[in-house]
């Protein structure tokens, strides 16, 4: 089985769809992201639909503003390693300086717009009967902010090749999918899982880190060309050995408490909003253009999604909560029996990563303490259903 679609796009051309796309969709094809939340917000009175329209284009939006803020700094992280910042972008001829103060911005606006959506999203009713069509080939990001979808800023252009490997066909018909009640605790759920990673982000401020790498490239440029990157063979920029350094030196700093115990929070809601999401999906009784089917349902991004697999994905969750809350522990390579590593205290109780330390142990000794471990029962069991594609599937399912 291969995946034909994942996270808001995800969809090959092998599903030609030609049902109508409500009004919505349409004016964010015709206006862009950012004309449509203004007038979405400019409502008095918003129909549940209305809310979950708004909350999704907020959503959007903040993804949008991200990339935006990238393309004028030139800004991509190479290594793969941080959220909002690995997606790839068409190149800006002639971007700023880098600030090393924008990068914790990113993630600061990114926060800020993500827990606006999701207050629009968990405003809305469990028992609605709303419904919002959205054709996915009307989605695109205004990377260069200049008004105009140009090429490269469709969905399936920018997600396609990072999440698929594939280099999308913007002539290709794309799904229509129906979003309804279910779909808005699923998109509230992601949008705490993405402001929770943003708090962590902040809470190691990587401002100073970045100022001091900066700052040592240009004296290094100084004293005569930098070598090739050796990894991707760039040069230019901060390449990916200071954007490694960086994030050693990121790590190992002491992070806010407040924003880690927030990041917790957040991530715990997350939990929850996923299983309000498989509560209201099981109840369905339809099949109209699904984004995550019931066992009874299909895909419309014509995704084979297999059976029982909300109940598999539920059972990692509630591992993921128990790890979380400190209940269960993780396993340390260096230890046996029933110790682990309290994860749950790493937020409570947050202090610097130093790597080497949490190789050798002496870092990780304040978080290692005898208890219960995680079982890994039901991560195999996930992946055996998913057929070894459970990364994959992780992010659709959120």
């Amino acid at each position: 089985m291969r995946l034909a679609a994942m996270f808001l796009l995800l969809a090959l051309p092998v599903h030609a769809e030609t049902a109508p796309a409500a009004t919505i969709s349409a004016e964010i094809g015709r206006a862009g992201l950012a004309a449509t939340q203004a007038r979405l917000t400019a409502l008095a009175t918003p129909s549940d639909a209305d809310r979950f329209a708004r909350g999704g284009v907020t959503f959007l939006r903040a993804i949008e503003v991200t990339f935006q803020q990238r393309y004028t700094l030139g800004l991509t992280d190479r290594t793969g390693m941080l959220p909002l910042l690995r997606l790839p972008l068409n190149d800006n001829p002639h971007p700023a300086p880098i600030a090393p103060a924008a990068v914790v911005a990113i993630f600061s606006d990114a926060a800020t717009t993500l827990s606006a959506a999701q207050t629009d999203l968990m405003a809305i009713p469990a028992t609605s009967d709303f419904s919002v069509e959205i054709a996915l080939a009307d989605l695109w990001f205004d990377v260069d902010n200049n008004g105009a979808r140009d090429n490269g800023e469709g969905l399936a252009e920018i997600l396609g090749p990072a999440v698929l490997g594939f280099d999308a066909d913007p002539s290709a018909a794309l799904p229509v999918v129906r979003f309804d009640v279910a779909d808005a605790a699923w998109l509230a759920a992601y949008a705490d899982l993405l402001t929770g990673l943003c708090d962590v982000i902040r809470a190691y401020d990587p401002t100073e880190p970045l100022t001091r790498i900066v700052t040592a490239r240009a004296a290094l440029a100084a004293l005569g060309p930098i070598a090739t990157d050796p990894f991707l063979g760039s040069q230019g920029g901060l390449d990916s050995i200071d954007l490694m350094a960086a994030i050693f030196a990121i790590l190992n700093q002491t992070p806010d408490a407040a924003l880690m115990a927030e990041a917790q929070t957040r991530l715990l809601a997350m939990i929850d909003e996923n299983r309000q999401f498989w509560t209201r999906v099981a109840a369905e009784n339809d099949n109209d253009h699904e984004w995550l089917p019931n066992d009874q349902q299909t895909s419309a991004l014509g995704i084979e999604v297999p059976q029982g697999i909300g109940t598999v994905w539920l059972g990692m969750l509630a591992d993921f909560e128990a790890v979380l809350k400190g209940e269960k522990l993780v396993p340390y390579w260096r230890v046996g029996g029933a110790a682990g590593v309290n994860v749950g205290r790493m937020f409570t109780d947050p202090g610097p990563i130093d790597l080497a330390g949490w190789i050798q142990g002496w870092a990780a000794l304040p978080y290692l303490e005898s208890g219960p471990l995680i079982s890994p029962a039901n991560a195999r069991a996930f992946d055996n259903l998913t057929s070894g594609q459970a990364p994959l599937f992780a992010l659709y399912l959120n």
